[in-house]
């Protein structure tokens, strides 16, 4: 929410994940290729993505912003 003085995350993985998944399944895109992602707001992300079947498997270099554990 750059309105609000949070930069937005310019490398996603899970709408990658999601777009695999229905990209791969509907044969428009082959079951291993790499994304090109944040080229607008002049960063140089790559997302790798693989399909396992029915799995998607989701890769790449990451900039930890945060660490932190939850107790369920």
């Amino acid at each position: 929410m750059p309105g609000v003085g949070v930069d937005e995350d310019p490398v996603t993985g899970s709408l990658n994940a999601g777009l695999a998944l229905w990209l791969i399944g509907a044969g428009v895109l082959p079951g291993r290729y790499v994304a090109a992602q944040g080229t607008a707001l002049g960063r140089a992300g790559r997302v790798h993505v693989e399909s396992d079947g029915d799995t998607v498997w989701i890769g790449g270099e990451v900039t930890p912003c945060i660490a932190g554990s939850v107790t369920l």
